[in-house]
């Protein structure tokens, strides 16, 4: 009960934590953009697809449109440019089939 009691009474460590977990924050911030940062975060994404395929544990996988959520105007315009594709593609083989005689 004295603990309790202590814990409550002295609240330095719930300020302490609150002000780490900010810093903590602003840094890696800071620090997922520098090239330390980003060689860090690909071994890091290494080390988990390791994890994935060497013992399955699958929860760790990344979905495949991911990138997709984190750059969603970049994936907008490859959607535009792909159906244009489509668009292309097929009024080329519409134009070739009517097109061709028999001989």
């Amino acid at each position: 009960m004295e603990m309790i009691y202590r814990m409550f009474g002295d609240t330095l460590w719930i300020y302490t934590a609150i002000a780490g977990a900010l810093l903590g924050a602003a840094f890696l911030k800071y620090f997922r953009n520098t090239k330390a940062g980003i060689w860090s975060y690909s071994k890091f994404d290494q080390l988990l697809d390791f994890l994935v395929h060497r013992w399955g544990w699958t929860w760790f996988e990344q979905p495949e449109d991911v990138w997709k959520k984190q750059y969603p105007k970049i994936a907008k315009y490859i959607e535009g440019l792909e159906s244009r594709i489509l668009e292309l593609e097929n009024a080329t083989t519409t134009k070739s089939k009517s097109g061709k005689k028999g001989n």
